[in-house]
């Protein structure tokens, strides 16, 4: 059942005002939809996320939500002149090299949205 069923991320913020800017104006997402006390991004293959008020934003250690991409390397280079800042990584696991992690079957970047929520941008490699 559930397998058929949209399935949203829950993005938390603890200044909308701030977080709605981040989402609309430098990740150019367009204009959310109001939903209650948050705002509903709407992304590509009907998926999207619920942005909302908390206090808890910005405390998970783990990523939030990823797009997934077709060319990583030109995205990050968009976002990047964009102005965000991405995550660089140096350990016996995991090496950026110009903030990009490939591994595992896919290429990786990691950023922090403006409440501290780490998102990433994915591309899968053909194998």
């Amino acid at each position: 059942m559930l397998k058929s069923a949209p399935l949203y991320s829950y993005v938390p913020a603890s200044d909308m005002a701030r977080a709605r800017q981040f989402y609309e104006d430098k990740l150019a997402l367009g204009r959310g939809r109001s939903s209650g006390p948050g705002l509903i991004f709407q992304c590509a293959g009907g998926t999207g996320f619920f942005l909302y008020p908390t206090s808890n934003a910005g405390t998970n250690e783990a990523s939030c939500a990823f797009w997934q991409v077709g060319d990583i390397k030109a995205t990050v280079a968009w976002l990047k002149g964009r102005g965000v800042e991405f995550e660089e990584y140096d350990t016996p696991d995991m090496k950026t090299e110009g903030s990009i992690f490939t591994g595992g079957g896919a290429m990786a970047a990691w950023f922090k949205d403006t409440e501290g929520n780490i998102m990433a941008v994915v591309q899968d490699l053909d194998e």
